[in-house]
């Protein structure tokens, strides 16, 4: 695993692990890489110090670094991290039937409830010329995430 530090073209920082540079290159290329904060695919790697541990690093000077990966990094992955407990206590995940489901609601075929899920650009477009509301988020669901 890697961690490379990455700037989105809005120049928000953040982190992210990787199973290697290739899985990184290639995840990049297929669109997959996305910023944290904005969601824009326009990202790559920013300049960092590696830091490189000695033979002789001992547990103390790993866990001296401040670097606590249990909790959140910054008040962006906090606000984060409580918006995603939020809509997945509050909302039904409705998966890939996202666009269906909704566009049932609006139409009053099905009755009103919180939902959320995934559609695909075109989808997403559709429901948007078809009025309903509609909006991103900027995480993917628990089940999907490492």
């Amino acid at each position: 695993m890697i961690k490379y530090t990455l700037k989105c073209a809005d120049g928000h920082g953040f982190e992210s692990w990787f199973a290697s540079a290739d899985a990184f290159d290639g995840l990049k290329a297929a669109g997959h890489v996305s910023c944290a904060i904005c969601g824009s695919a326009k990202v790559d790697k920013a300049i960092m110090a590696p830091r490189v541990r000695t033979a002789r690093a001992t547990e103390t000077d790993v866990s001296d670094t401040g670097t606590d990966l249990s909790q959140p990094g910054s008040e962006v992955e906090a606000a984060l991290i409580q918006m995603r407990e939020t809509v997945e206590k509050n909302a039904t995940y409705v998966g890939g039937n996202f666009a269906s489901e909704a566009l049932a609601q609006h139409l009053g075929e099905q009755p009103d409830r919180p939902i959320w899920g995934e559609a695909n650009r075109e989808e997403a477009k559709r429901l948007i010329e078809d009025g309903v509301p509609v909006a991103p988020l900027p995480f993917v669901p628990s089940r999907k995430a490492n």
